[in-house]
């Protein structure tokens, strides 16, 4: 899959998804949404209320740390009053499915809109945002800059990158797609020379490792793209007033191409409003829905032909991974294995 930087147009509201979601809604009685979300952005509140205002459900809404929700609905079991689970990354989708708090849809509007690597093989979740995680660094003292994943670990490297800890989900889902690729021992060695190259001990979230950057803290880092175009688009302190010294690189463009992260979600496992809940997930993947998630928190829709933000489409146009997510989920466990056998803290 190839991400193209076409400029933002304005969509006709009436997508066919959210069509879908209408229709969806003419089959159930209720009126309700119950939504666990662990996504905290302002501008999502567009998506509740456009999908409000199409359907008349109502969206009731349960905000936290993604393990704390996935552990509640646990819990509750049958008497769980969710509908649809929203969070982050491939490993916490994952952790849901494997929990149980998920269950199996059949969706043609999903089908059709969200491309097969983006979905659970299983049907349990979708992905309807990405995250490029790319290779960032300081343009006036790094001539050569890694160009792909595994060069990161080189020792020319060496006391130059700057990285999050293992035990964030962005880092063991880029290290189980690195086993994906390139196989358990090629990870193992990748994971050493990561630690052997690090300017410090892993910290922070991924602004700091952008910040790392034009504080002179490291040279090079990884980090998620719309971290970056958050801070071209709006003041991000200690990072927006110098970030012409950031210059970044989309990795592996002649090989697999830049390891993807997203936002999905999936219908509960005991949703007591479960029609709701699949017509909810079918209108985020409409253009509208798509439209909002690239221009108001500067992500890569994950439905083809969307038109990226301006923010977004600055970063250019690359080759995206498109390995079946989830494949890699099922390596997080070696992933996680590699970490503590190579000292990854």
């Amino acid at each position: 899959m190839s991400l193209s930087s076409r400029p933002l147009t304005t969509l006709l509201a009436g997508a066919t998804a959210l069509s879908g979601a209408t229709a969806a809604f003419a089959a159930s009685d209720s009126k309700e949404l119950n939504l666990y979300s662990s996504r905290h952005y302002d501008t999502d509140e567009r998506l509740y209320s456009d999908f409000t205002e199409a359907t008349g459900i109502t969206i009731n809404r349960i905000e936290g740390n993604a393990d704390e929700l996935i552990a509640r609905m646990k819990a509750e079991g049958v008497n769980s009053p969710a509908d649809v689970l929203i969070t982050v990354d491939t490993s916490r989708l994952t952790r849901a499915k494997d929990s149980g708090v998920l269950q199996s849809i059949d969706s043609d509007v999903l089908e059709e809109r969200v491309p097969s690597n983006l979905q659970d093989s299983d049907n349990n979740w979708f992905a309807f945002s990405q995250r490029a995680r790319i290779i960032f660094y300081n343009k006036a003292e790094v001539q050569d800059p890694p160009m792909d994943y595994l060069s990161l670990a080189d020792p020319k490297y060496k006391g130059m990158v700057c990285h999050r800890s293992s035990s964030n989900v962005y880092s063991q889902t880029l290290l189980a797609s690195v086993i994906e690729n390139h196989g358990a021992e090629a990870a193992k060695d990748w994971a050493a020379g990561m630690v052997a190259n690090f300017a410090r001990d892993p910290e922070g979230g991924d602004t700091d490792q952008l910040r790392g950057i034009v504080s002179g803290q490291c040279d090079i880092s990884v980090a998620n793209t719309y971290y970056f175009a958050r801070a071209l688009r709006t003041d991000v302190k200690g990072l927006s007033a110098d970030i012409d010294q950031v210059g970044w690189i989309f990795p592996a463009q002649d090989a697999e191409g830049a390891h993807m992260n997203l936002s999905g979600g999936g219908v509960a496992a005991y949703a007591p409003n479960r029609e709701n809940a699949i017509a909810f997930l079918e209108y985020l993947s409409s253009d509208q829905a798509q439209q909002y998630f690239s221009a108001g928190n500067d992500e890569f829709p994950a439905v083809e032909g969307v038109a990226l933000s301006e923010s977004v489409a600055k970063l250019g146009e690359f080759k995206a991974d498109d390995v079946n997510l989830s494949d890699v989920a099922k390596n997080l466990p070696e992933a996680q294995k590699i970490f503590n056998q190579v000292g990854w803290k």
